[in-house]
C-alpha cells in the first residue's frame, strides 16, 4: 500500500477570484460544509467566526458547500457575500452518495430505528442523518470539485471560533505529514456503534498488510483489540489529507463496513469510522491534535486553560466549561500513547457533555 506520507506534495498556483491576486502555496486545500438551505443563518455565522479568527485573506483558501438538494440562489448569494477571500463552490451531492443501496433491507433498517428510538437515542428516527454520516464517511472525498484539492477543513453551521488562530493550519498538516487533525475526542455513545467494532476487527484481521506498524489502536481499545472503548474524534472540526481517504486502505474499509448495512441497521457515525480508520490505518505520529483554538460546537468547546495564553489569542472563552481536558474526554490518551506532554493545568471538573 502505498504510504501517504511519501507523496510529494509539490507546489500549486491558487489565483484568487476575489481580489485578483495570484498567491503560491505549497499545498491545496480547501473548507468544507455539508450545509442545508434552511441553516444559512447558522452558515453565515461560522463564515463570519472563521474569518474574524482565521486569516484567510492571506491564504486564498476554496470553501466548498455541499447539499443533497439543489442550493437556492438567495442561499448562494448570501455566502459569496460573506466571502472577502478564496473562491466558494456549490455542490449538489449525487443521488447514490445519498441514498439507500440496493442491499439494505427496508423493513430491517425501520425496525431498528424504532428500537432506537424507544431507547431514547439521539437521532434514531431520522433517515437523513444515516445518509450523512454514510456520505460523510465515504463518500464527501469522491464528489468531483473535491478532486482539485489534497486537504480539507470541515466547517459546521452554528460553530464558533473564540480564540485567534495565529498560524495556517493547513501548512501545518502539510509540512508535519499529518494525515488527520483534531481539536476534540469523547466517548461515542454505545446504542449507536453496535457492530461497528466487530466488522472492524473483520475487516483488518483479513487485510493486515493495510494496518500500519507504528499505529494508534490501543487509542480505541483499552483492551488489546477485544473491546471499542467509544474514544472517537469529533469530526465536526476535522482537517484531514484527502490522499489518506483515497487509499485502497481505507476505501475498502469504508466498502466492508458499508456492506455490513450498519449505517441503517444501527446509527454509526463517521467520527466512530474515521476514529478506528486512522488509529489502524495511520502513523499515530502522523495524527495531529490542534488544541487551544477556542472551538464551540453544542454544547462543548475548547478553551486554553493558561490565563497568559488566552489573552495572546485574544480568547472569548470560559475556562471552566473547557472539555478538551476533561476528565470524560479521551485526549489524555492520545497524548500518553503519542508520547506528547500533558498540560499540567487541569480543566474545572464540573462541566459535562449533554
Amino acid at each position: 500500500m502505498e504510504r501517504v506520507n511519501d507523496i510529494d506534495l509539490g507546489k500549486f498556483k491558487v489565483w484568487n477570484a476575489i481580489t485578483g491576486t495570484k498567491q503560491e502555496t505549497k499545498i491545496s486545500a480547501t473548507f468544507f460544509s455539508l450545509v442545508r438551505n434552511s441553516e444559512l443563518q447558522g452558515m453565515l455565522d461560522s463564515i463570519k467566526y472563521l474569518n474574524e479568527r482565521f486569516d484567510n485573506a492571506k491564504y486564498g483558501y476554496s470553501w466548498v458547500f455541499a447539499n443533497e438538494e439543489p442550493f437556492l440562489e438567495t442561499f448562494i448569494a448570501a455566502v459569496r457575500s460573506a466571502f472577502t477571500s478564496g473562491t466558494p463552490h456549490f455542490v449538489q451531492i449525487p443521488t447514490e452518495y445519498w441514498s439507500y443501496p440496493d442491499f439494505i433491507d427496508q423493513d430491517k433498517a425501520a425496525k431498528e430505528r424504532a428500537k432506537l428510538d424507544r431507547e431514547r437515542v439521539m437521532y434514531a428516527k431520522s433517515e437523513s442523518y444515516r445518509h450523512m454520516c454514510r456520505f460523510n464517511s465515504g463518500f464527501f472525498f469522491e464528489l468531483d470539485v473535491m478532486q482539485q484539492f489534497r486537504y480539507y477543513w470541515r466547517v459546521e453551521p452554528n460553530i464558533k471560533f473564540q480564540c485567534d488562530l495565529p498560524t495556517d493550519l493547513f501548512q501545518e498538516m502539510a509540512d508535519g505529514g499529518y494525515v488527520y487533525g483534531w481539536t476534540m475526542s469523547m466517548p461515542e455513545g454505545r446504542k449507536t456503534v453496535v457492530g461497528l467494532w466487530e466488522a472492524s476487527k473483520k475487516f483488518f484481521e483479513e487485510n493486515p498488510s493495510y494496518v500500519h506498524p507504528n499505529n494508534s489502536m490501543q487509542w480505541v481499545s483499552s483492551s488489546d483489540g477485544s473491546e471499542y472503548n467509544m474514544c472517537h474524534y469529533w469530526s465536526n472540526f476535522e482537517l484531514g489529507d484527502m490522499e489518506f481517504f483515497r487509499s485502497d486502505a481505507y476505501r475498502e474499509y469504508f466498502k466492508a463496513l458499508d456492506r455490513t448495512g450498519g449505517y441503517f441497521y444501527s446509527r454509526w457515525g463517521d467520527a466512530p469510522v474515521h476514529s478506528i480508520a486512522v488509529s489502524f490505518l495511520a502513523d499515530k505520529l502522523k495524527i495531529r491534535h490542534f488544541d487551544n483554538t477556542g472551538y464551540y460546537h453544542k454544547p462543548n468547546q475548547g478553551c486554553p486553560m493558561d490565563d497568559q495564553l488566552r489573552k495572546d489569542l485574544h480568547c472569548d472563552c470560559e475556562p471552566t466549561k473547557e472539555w478538551t481536558w476533561h476528565k470524560f474526554s479521551c485526549t489524555q490518551q492520545f497524548y500518553k500513547l503519542s508520547g506528547l506532554e500533558i498540560p499540567k493545568l487541569e480543566p474545572a471538573e464540573e462541566y459535562y457533555v449533554d
